[in-house]
């Protein structure tokens, strides 16, 4: 009984790993689409660059010291 509560422990880990990728990863193609919007059609490139790299860097370690 005792292995079957690791496994489920092993895998709930897992999951929650998974859900923190991929909401990791629709966060930044948001970033991503909103910062080539305002680059391209807001004609303002500077402040679409300095959000992209910006934000980037600040989701990064968001979710490095998410538990």
């Amino acid at each position: 009984m005792a292995e079957h509560q690791h496994d489920f422990r092993a895998h709930a880990d897992t999951f929650a790993a998974f859900n923190k990728l991929v909401l990791f990863t629709i966060l930044w193609i948001v970033l991503l689409l909103s910062s080539m919007a305002l680059g391209l059609v807001g004609h303002v490139p500077l402040l679409a660059t300095l959000m992209g790299i910006g934000g980037t860097f600040l989701l990064l370690v968001a979710f490095a010291i998410m538990e």
